[in-house]
């Protein structure tokens, strides 16, 4: 939404921006973030299909641009920037836990942990590029739900693409193909890049790469994870409003339920592990159909009324402009569908956005 609200200003009358999101997979708040903003400078789309299908079309939009005419680029974790402005989430994080327990900055033999929400890996990158700046973390760990290629990476060096993506009620990590798995293996094996683009020319001919014991050793030297689902979910999410009578997002929750998972203490702090921070990603109140399920109606409407801001509540009252929607032929494999959405993406940035 900051986005496409940020473009729609008159200081930024030389910017413009397209949305795409996928078509039912984002909850009623999240869309209407992007249909209530009404301006010329945006265009919005929703396609047909899962998170994933779009990232094909994009990627070859932002490859074949030609930045001496139409300058573009995506604002994505695909690109380079967002992972680097998350850098500063992991060292401000750290410098919280070391004040609170006393711990000497920088120091090495005080480190911390950190549970992440996981879909693209983004955060993840985030934090790995924070660590090897030097900020003391021991392990990143990922919480994903049942689309869980970077746990099965994780575990068993096996990356390998599912055949369908799993529905789940935490849809902002619901990715079958982290692209970001790509540059914690270029950071891993110390920037080789020659390996990396080997392993991942596999990965696009076979939708499977196997790491082998020698790489899974070091991935799992400063990487872990765990499969979080629906119910385990929703009951953390009732456990830390009733513990600490906090509210928490689904994806959050995810990564909560994946610290208790890998059996870090979320009350008391005892234990012999390490400090541990959760990162959280939005506020809850944008997933008013998962939070009720989770929670009930009463305790939503409770919420609702004494925590949501009065944006938020504006949000939900303004009047929407349907988004333009990239359609799925009967009978056309997904590259044809690609190449397809490719086409008409092409055509709105070059005719109504340039």
């Amino acid at each position: 939404m900051r986005a496409v609200s940020e473009v729609r200003t008159q200081e930024r009358k030389y910017m413009r921006i397209l949305v795409h999101y996928p078509l039912g997979q984002i909850s009623a708040f999240q869309r209407r973030q992007l249909t209530t903003i009404k301006t010329g400078n945006a265009r919005v789309a929703a396609f047909e299909g899962t998170g994933d299908d779009m990232d094909v079309p994009i990627k070859r939009l932002l490859l074949s641009n030609d930045r001496t005419t139409n300058r573009i680029c995506g604002i994505n974790s695909y690109n380079i920037g967002r992972p680097i402005m998350q850098v500063v989430h992991f060292v401000w994080t750290y410098l919280q836990i070391a004040k609170c327990l006393e711990i000497v900055p920088g120091d090495k033999s005080a480190p911390i942990d950190i549970v992440i929400p996981t879909g693209a890996m983004g955060n993840m990158i985030g934090g790995y590029i924070a660590k090897l700046m030097g900020v003391p973390i021991k392990f990143l760990c990922a919480g994903v739900n049942a689309n869980d290629i970077t746990h099965r990476a994780f575990a068993s060096g096996e990356f390998h693409k599912s055949d369908a993506m799993t529905r789940t009620l935490s849809e902002a990590i619901n990715i079958q193909v982290p692209y970001n798995f790509e540059r914690l293996l270029f950071y891993l094996t110390g920037s080789d890049y020659e390996l990396v683009n080997q392993w991942m020319t596999t990965m696009d001919e076979t939708s499977k790469l196997t790491l082998d014991s020698t790489w899974l050793l070091k991935l799992q030297a400063e990487f872990r994870s765990a499969r979080i689902d629906d119910e385990e979910m929703c009951a953390t999410m009732r456990k830390i409003k009733d513990r600490f009578a906090y509210m928490i997002d689904p994806h959050t929750s995810v990564a909560f339920a994946a610290a208790s998972r890998l059996g870090y203490d979320l009350g008391d702090g005892k234990g012999d592990k390490n400090p541990v921070a959760v990162m959280a990603t939005a506020s809850p109140c944008k997933f008013e159909e998962t939070v009720t399920v989770a929670i009930g109606e009463k305790a939503w409407y409770e919420y609702y009324e004494s925590e949501v801001s009065e944006d938020a509540k504006r949000i939900l009252s303004c009047e929407e402009v349907p988004p333009m929607i990239y359609h799925r032929t009967e009978g056309l494999s997904l590259e044809e569908t690609q190449n397809e959405w490719e086409k008409i993406a092409r055509t709105i940035i070059e005719e109504e956005l340039c």
